[in-house]
């Protein structure tokens, strides 16, 4: 019975302690009165009275009550620790602390730093402003609480209610900033500003003002009558109302379209107006859509996904519905396209033994010139969709890799896909099975390495109307090759090297063909059959190689000696004839003597035998000129710098014995350097033919077995091309000594844009300039006469001559491209070219952007040519207020054919 009394007086303490409590913390003007009446009496009644109760009451309700169960929860939770600069005044009276100059406090989660601030522990409050000084108010208070921080001119601070009064408020939720005049801090979860202005540019170049509103830190933001400031001008934008979401996280949410009013023959209309899933941290999906007066409309499916130290990667898919003209009339036309764009990638420490990776772009040929959203006029002058879906394994502690790929290439001139789906490779290492202990490989025979490639493939040929459906797998063809092989090397007479090698190769098709004769029709027909075929080859090959220096001492000027490098090589191979055995003949025409010669392996994805007995001897000389030569300072230890004079100059031919004519192959050659300090790139390689031409019945040429009257022979074909990279830094010394060595000839750039993300509706709006962290200290002042520029020119020019028609240029043309920066946020961006053989300019782009620190312009101009076009775009850069942005374009004309 006692214990349960005990629980009862329990509860009931608690219940009052709670009562207590609750009028504690809710003051009213009754308490205001006894301290009053309080006041007026004597003190040393006072303090008789209050001594005789703490005696005799006080003690005895505190030790069997208060200190048990109704002890008063303090205001003050934590210890308040505070430092400043200057001073600090503690008075005891008004039980108050005054801190001056770069005064600090932490009390729990709250950091602030303050010019001056003042601690009221009786009305528990904190008040904190800045310092007037010659420079005007500085050290503003710097209010921080866990994630939140602020900076404002003045915060009073109740530790009590944990509200806040605050002026000239200026804080940062995720990427918008907020100014307010006077904000009042309910709790954690609610802040109420006045006179307020939201901008995501901290210099306020622009803002949307308002006179009040809702913030719900790391949420959003809800304001009343809004209206848009660019400078501290107001413009005529006005919203009755508006929500911004500043969450750290996505959030799904409603795509404002772009409205066309009739910049074509499509009507007017909307583009890209969708809805944005934030479906978790790991994936979002972006769907939009375009829809226009006459009819046509269009559909795109964005979404990203990435899982750390795992894989990541984008998808993107495109289908448009287009129609020109007006349903009934003659030039009314109607299209299907699509394109569908997949890369993936796998982070290098999910799998180090395995790999999986993607890279598609496949879609409709004409997508791209018939596209009524699509931006990137460059793309139009790609004439190839390249796909690859690649698998990769390493199987450890052994010599065997394995690959998968699922490849796509596609034509978009000729409309003609040819798809591997998929191609299996698996690879074994050469390994050396006779090598000495450890590995050791002195002699022939411990050299000599085997491998061995297994390749399978699933090969479909097909046309862009037969894609996707059932028609595209009638010519499908699969096929299985096996291919294994020995060589070594050892060396003969001291210099020379002779590298003797065997291959053999096993193919197997799992379909073939046969031809008959349709006397009805008096035509050969082929049919496919499937069923397993195979067979063999082999060859043995011998090679001979030395290397010969040739060094010739000059010591005129800085040149002190030119070495000459020769790299001669004879080889010999042999191969029989493994398509004899497999000829079959079928009557070709009426005439039962015409007969047609064929393998049943002709149309197989490894082709056919080899025909005819090989025994030829092959002829390779490479030549390497360089130069030494001495620093410019002769007094300096600088070591001698060896410069390329010629990076190759080769000859290549082979002699077929077994041949009954025509036993000499064609002479090929190359020749490459690198000048101007390796800023040109000079590459030049063609073709001689040994045998004269002649003119056929049908006036094709025919090679005889005679030769040229020319020793040299005749010139079949040859190539030129020359890569050209400068810039203005070139013409001014680095002060730090460092060498540009980006800029690689041999890798030409861009000139045309084609390599551009399409999925980017403005092209080029990336490549604006401030973007590095180097370019976004960059002031906008004039350069003056000093104005960076950079130049790359692409010179190629081709020759043929077929020995009957005489010589005629292929191709001759110049391309160009560059930039030149006006100003260090202004940017203009250029890339043509002249076609020589026609005489007329290339495809032709300009490219003006501006970085308006916070916002960014942008201009893309095709001025003339079938694509002649523009677009002009000016937005917001910050994703936030993405929406806030104008743009105009003027589309090629898309003609549907």
């Amino acid at each position: 019975m006692q214990t349960n009394l005990s629980y009862i007086l329990l509860f009931c303490c608690f219940f009052f302690t709670k009562l207590g409590f609750s009028q504690d913390i809710k003051p009213t003007k009754k308490i205001v009165v006894p301290i009053k009446k309080k006041d007026t009496i004597p003190n040393t009644k006072r303090d008789s009275i209050f001594s005789v109760k703490k005696d005799s009451l006080a003690i005895k309700q505190k030790d069997s009550v208060s200190v048990d169960s109704i002890k008063p929860k303090e205001t003050i939770e934590d210890l308040i620790t505070h430092v400043a600069k200057d001073y600090t005044i503690q008075n005891a009276k008004d039980k108050s602390v005054t801190l001056y100059n770069e005064a600090n406090i932490t009390y729990t989660d709250i950091d602030l730093k303050a010019g001056i601030i003042k601690i009221d522990y009786t009305k528990n409050t904190l008040f904190a402003k800045g310092i007037i000084d010659s420079t005007g108010y500085t050290q503003r208070p710097i209010f921080k609480q866990g994630n939140e921080e602020s900076e404002q001119d003045s915060i009073i601070y109740n530790f009590k209610s944990k509200k806040a009064i605050i002026y000239g408020l200026k804080t940062k939720q995720g990427e918008m900033f907020t100014f307010g005049n006077k904000t009042k801090r309910v709790n954690d979860s609610t802040i109420y500003v006045r006179d307020i202005k939201f901008t995501t540019s901290e210099k306020l170049d622009y803002f949307i003002g308002t006179n009040k509103a809702k913030i719900i830190p790391g949420k959003k933001i809800i304001v009343g009558g809004s209206q848009l400031y660019i400078a501290d001008i107001p413009t005529p934008i006005y919203l009755p109302f508006a929500y911004f979401p500043i969450t750290q996280n996505s959030i799904s949410g409603f795509l404002i379209p772009a409205f066309d009013t009739g910049s074509s023959d499509r009507g007017i209309g909307f583009q890209n107006g969708g809805y944005y899933f934030a479906i978790n941290d790991y994936v979002d999906l972006g769907i939009t859509g375009d829809a226009y007066s006459n009819g046509s409309w269009g559909f795109r499916a964005n979404s990203n996904y990435k899982v750390r130290y795992r894989f990541n990667g984008s998808f993107n898919f495109s289908f448009e519905n287009n129609i020109n003209g007006i349903r009934g009339f003659d030039d009314f036309s109607k299209s299907n396209n699509f394109n569908l764009r997949w890369s993936h990638n796998q982070d290098t420490k999910a799998s180090p033994n395995s790999r999986f990776t993607a890279s598609v772009n496949l879609g409709s040929s004409k997508f791209f010139r018939e596209s009524q959203n699509q931006f990137n006029i460059a793309q139009t002058q790609t004439n190839t969709f390249n796909s690859s879906i690649n698998y990769s394994k390493t199987f450890v502690g052994t010599p065997f890799n394995l690959n998968v790929t699922a490849q796509h290439q596609q034509n978009t001139n000729t409309e003609k896909i040819t798809m591997t789906l998929p191609a299996l490779t698996l690879n074994m290492s050469r390994i050396y099975p006779f090598a000495g202990k450890n590995g050791v490989k002195k002699n022939a025979i411990q050299k000599m390495g085997f491998n061995y490639i297994l390749d399978s493939k699933y090969l479909i040929n097909t046309t862009d109307d037969d894609f996707l459906t059932a028609k595209m797998f009638e010519t499908a063809r699969a096929g299985m090759q096996h291919r294994t092989g020995t060589n070594t090397n050892f060396k003969a007479f001291k210099y020379f090297t002779v590298s003797p090698s065997v291959n053999y190769t096993e193919t197997w098709q799992f379909d073939y063909i046969d031809k008959k004769y349709d006397a009805v029709n008096e035509t050969v027909v082929t049919d496919t059959i499937s069923g397993f075929k195979t067979f063999r080859e082999y060859n043995a090959g011998l090679s001979l190689s030395t290397n010969i220096y040739g060094t010739f001492n000059i010591n005129r000027g800085r040149i002190k000696a030119i070495r000459h490098t020769i790299r001669p090589s004879i080889s010999y191979s042999y191969r029989p004839d493994f398509e004899e055995q497999y000829i079959r003949k079928v009557q070709a025409s009426t005439d039962p003597n015409d007969l047609e010669e064929f393998t049943i392996f002709d149309q197989g994805i490894y082709g056919s035998p080899s025909s005819g007995i090989s025994n030829s001897i092959g002829i390779t000389l490479n030549n390497v000129l360089e130069a030494k030569v001495a620093p410019k300072n002769p007094d300096s230890d600088a070591e001698d710098e060896k410069i390329s004079i010629l990076n190759n100059l080769n000859f290549s031919s082979s002699y077929n014995i077994a041949a009954d004519s025509l036993r000499w192959s064609n002479v090929n050659f190359s020749a490459g350097t690198r000048l101007l300090k390796d800023k040109l790139s000079i590459n030049f390689s063609g073709s001689i033919d040994p045998y004269k031409v002649v003119a056929s019945e049908s006036g094709s040429p025919i090679r005889i077995n005679e030769f040229n009257s020319n020793f040299l022979g005749r010139l079949s074909n040859a190539s030129l091309t020359a890569n050209y990279s400068i810039s203005s830094s070139d013409f001014k010394k680095d002060k730090e000594g460092k060498k540009d060595n980006n800029r690689d000839p041999n890798n030409t750039p861009d000139v045309i844009g084609a390599n551009i993300d399409p999925t980017n509706r403005f092209g080029q709006v990336n490549n604006a300039v401030n973007n590095t962290e180097e370019d976004k200290n960059k002031s906008a002042k004039l350069y003056h006469a000093d104005i960076p520029w950079t130049l790359s020119l692409a010179y190629s020019t081709s020759y043929v001559n077929n020995g009957i028609d005489g010589g005629n240029i292929g191709i001759h043309s110049v391309i160009f491209n560059g930039n030149v920066e006006l100003s260090p946020k202004w940017k203009l961006g250029y890339s043509s070219g002249y076609d020589f053989k026609n005489g007329a300019f290339t495809f032709s782009r300009f490219n003006f952007t501006r970085d308006l620190d916070s916002w960014n312009f942008n201009f893309n101009w095709v001025p003339f040519g079938t694509n002649s076009s523009y677009t002009f775009f000016i937005g917001v850069k910050s994703s936030v207020l993405s929406d806030l942005k104008w743009d105009k374009n003027k589309p090629p004309d898309r003609r549907l054919f």
